[in-house]
């Protein structure tokens, strides 16, 4: 009877701590599917990835995945300081395996792309631009580690819809690789010019980040920032040879028969475009500086088979994108804000034509007064 008592009180016992573990278990692991993100999505960003066995070197290949495809998110390490997570595809087989960090997105991380998204989303594409080296795109216009969204490849493509200048400052980061001043220096460098007379010159003195439109052949995150100096602005070719040293090409869009296009290229045949540029003078306002300061309509002759200038801004505006273009053939309309003299922003309508054989343009009748200088 003794050990019959006994044994009835180990059974209670073991009951009672196995519920008990059992509870807390179940809790823990709500925790922990709460922290790595059990319950999470990702999209392949990279080309072509593979998931793979384990995440030791030696570990083997078991299914390739591409650009686009979703993978459901079943744990996450960090070995050797390279993040990996744990992931189940959506093939017939349910391949479950490890694939590194960098060739994925998870669902969270879109949406905030997403959400940078919106700030464009009635706004056409104002240049196009790949980059010169892999870099970071960003969810703000700063180096701060914890607004990476990914690294985009070397040669990565992108239509640029807006831009902001951002004072220099002295930031180590793997996408400003190209900074060789320091601030102190860049700052001597601008006490010289003004002892000499000259002006501040707009990349002494700021860094460029561009808000990038991603195609989804290219990346599965719509949009972010990128660092300027990691850009190169895919100008299209038939009109890059009239930009001149001191006055650079900043938004352009096509105004004749073919549809409105910033993309870089020979079109089918040469057309006729309005072109933003900016100057590399300092002439911030309370702070901003204008995202253009000249205006000029480029026309192919097609009997003549050269370009002219069908209209120029005589002296530099202050002006800001988005530009927009609107109308049909060689009937044309491009609007864009400039600052009136008593400082607030105005939208301005500019009337493209043709009469007979040439390309004439109708300036709003108030142009004049918010041309306020000699475009050097």
């Amino acid at each position: 009877m003794k050990n019959y008592r006994i044994k009835l009180t180990l059974i209670i016992l073991f009951l009672l701590i196995s519920q008990t573990s059992c509870t807390w278990l179940d809790a823990a692991m709500n925790n922990f599917s709460g922290i790595v993100g059990l319950s999470d999505t990702a999209t392949v960003i990279s080309k072509a990835a593979q998931i793979r066995t384990s995440y030791a070197v030696v570990a083997a290949d078991l299914l390739e995945v591409k650009r686009g495809e979703k993978l459901d998110v079943v744990d996450q390490v960090e070995f050797e300081k390279v993040l990996w997570y744990r992931v189940r595809a959506r093939d017939e087989a349910k391949t479950e395996g490890w694939i590194e960090a960098q060739h994925v997105i998870t669902e969270e991380t879109l949406e905030k792309s997403q959400k940078v998204a919106e700030q464009f989303k009635n706004s056409s594409p104002q240049a196009a631009g790949q980059l010169r080296a892999r870099s970071n795109l960003r969810l703000a216009p700063n180096m701060s580690a914890e607004n990476i969204l990914f690294k985009l490849e070397n040669g990565a493509t992108f239509e640029i819809m807006d831009w902001q200048y951002v004072p220099k400052e002295e930031l180590p980061d793997v996408d400003d690789s190209s900074r060789s001043k320091t601030a102190r220096s860049q700052n001597d460098d601008i006490a010289a010019a003004r002892e000499e007379g000259e002006g501040e010159k707009l990349d002494e003195k700021y860094d460029i980040w561009y808000l990038v439109k991603m195609d989804p052949s290219v990346s599965p995150a719509p949009a972010g920032w990128l660092f300027g100096r990691q850009v190169e602005l895919m100008i299209p070719s038939e009109i890059v040879f009239f930009q001149s040293n001191n006055r650079k090409y900043v938004a352009w869009q096509r105004l004749d028969s073919e549809m409105a296009t910033v993309t870089s290229g020979r079109a089918a045949t040469p057309g006729n475009w309005v072109i933003l540029t900016r100057s590399n003078n300092v002439k911030a306002i309370d702070g901003v500086e204008p995202d253009f300061d000249g205006i000029s309509v480029m026309a192919f002759d097609k009997y003549e088979q050269s370009y002219y200038t069908a209209w120029r801004t005589s002296a530099e505006v202050w002006g800001t994108v988005p530009m927009r273009v609107e109308g049909q053939g060689d009937s044309k309309t491009f609007t864009v804000q400039l600052r009136h003299p008593e400082g607030r922003m105005e939208d301005k309508r500019f009337v493209v034509f043709r009469d007979k054989s040439r390309i004439k343009v109708t300036p709003p009748e108030d142009i004049a007064q918010y041309q306020h200088a000699r475009p050097r």
